[in-house]
């Protein structure tokens, strides 16, 4: 590449990634400060601890990342859930890896292998336009039974484990201090606000499976359930639920919304960084270099398939560009396998996608600022975790294989 190919790479990388997010977490420090100011991340602590208690938390932190993350990005999922873990390590004394990482797995399992999440849509579509129908529905059907034990396994049981090798306190800038407070939302309330973006994104992804394309019904569920549109909503609505309806004036919540975005700015310029370094990483033809190198390779198709997307999103950063750079090398091999079940390819490539999350994920940056752990303790933490979601489910893969192979038989 040329000197100035690189200047444009950067600058379309940093372009690309803040386009992406930059909204989405604005709007979602918005709300997550109103939500904390109001008291409505210790009324949603308070519910799950007397419903669940302390010993479970990281349980519960598992379902709801993976309740959460299958309608929504990953980032959306957690700017919306950081003050309520946060409030929930404070509250339980307990330490923030064990409740964070459970949390997190849910999130990057729902995000990296269940539809309607970019990295499996995209290769769904490419192997449906050269091999064939490759069904959405049991895609998410396979993916959920592969996911939870994955989530699990990453989440839980490897938070067990790290808490007590790494320490991270809670970011004291990001979260209200606990206090007294006259009126605090109910539960339902606080709910009811907090899932709004969520709520809008689902149904934005059944009208897309139910309603034609031209649809005036999937027309405007699609323009609420896009991410930024979502979540202005879900803050507009704070502003009421969080603000006025609690008593508070205008010029107290427009104090606690310039506080919230002090910390946003650093957030994006970090994660900026990543998305040049992961663009220039791309556009030096990295990702194109490995697929073709794999081509040879005689390994099961759904080895091969995860093997390429694990190499390019090492190499690359980008999950998407992984998976769908090895769905378009592993279609001319699907049709010279028949029987080929290929809703457990499209997972075994968004595992392979998953895989050691490093310096050129946009994703490692957001988690460490938003954590605000040092880049060694991300390394010990995230990236182990993104490795183990995705060894798990490859291994998942091949034994859902062969469940359905018996059952078929």
């Amino acid at each position: 590449m040329s000197p100035a190919q690189v200047a444009k790479s950067i600058q379309d990388g940093l372009g690309t990634i803040l386009a992406s997010i930059a909204l989405i977490v604005g709007f979602g420090a918005l709300l997550g400060k109103m939500l904390a100011e109001s008291g409505g991340a210790e009324v949603v602590a308070r519910t799950l601890l007397q419903r669940f208690g302390k010993d479970k938390m990281h349980w519960t932190l598992l379902w709801i990342g993976l309740l959460v993350g299958v309608p929504v990005f990953f980032g959306v999922g957690v700017v919306l859930l950081v003050p309520i873990l946060f409030t929930l390590v404070r509250q339980t004394q307990r330490p923030t890896l064990l409740l964070g990482i459970p949390l997190l797995a849910g999130l990057s399992v729902a995000h990296g292998l269940v539809p309607p999440h970019p990295g499996p849509i995209a290769a769904i579509g490419l192997l449906q336009s050269t091999v064939g129908p490759t069904d959405v529905g049991r895609t998410i059907l396979y993916s959920l039974l592969i996911g939870v034990p994955t989530a699990a396994i990453a989440g839980p049981l490897f938070a067990k484990v790290i808490c007590r090798k790494v320490v991270v306190q809670v970011p004291s800038s990001l979260v209200a201090e606990v206090r007294e407070r006259n009126v605090l939302p109910s539960f339902l309330v606080t709910t009811f606000t907090i899932l709004l973006p969520v709520l809008l994104m689902l149904l934005a992804s059944l009208a897309d499976v139910t309603c034609d394309v031209r649809h005036p019904f999937r027309i405007w569920a699609d323009f609420l359930g896009h991410p930024v549109v979502a979540l202005l909503a879900g803050f507009l609505v704070s502003l009421y639920t969080f603000g006025f309806a609690m008593g508070s004036n205008g010029d107290q919540i427009l104090k606690w919304l310039g506080e919230s975005l002090r910390p946003v700015a650093e957030i994006l310029l970090v994660v900026g960084a990543g998305g040049a370094f992961n663009k220039v990483l791309i556009e030096g033809g990295v990702g194109g270099a490995i697929a073709d190198s794999v081509k040879g390779w005689n390994l099961s198709p759904y080895l091969l398939g995860w093997t390429a997307a694990a190499l390019i999103r090492v190499a690359t950063g980008s999950a998407t560009v992984a998976i769908t750079t090895a769905a378009g090398l592993i279609a001319p091999l699907v049709v010279q396998t028949p029987g080929l079940n290929r809703e457990l390819l499209v997972i075994a490539m968004g595992a392979g996608s998953l895989i050691l999350s490093h310096l050129n994920d946009g994703g490692f940056w957001f988690v460490k600022e938003y954590f605000q752990m040092s880049v060694p303790q991300m390394l010990k933490t995230w990236t182990i975790m993104e490795t183990i979601i995705s060894v798990v489910a490859l291994g998942l893969v091949f034994i859902l294989d062969a469940i359905l192979k018996i059952i078929q038989s």
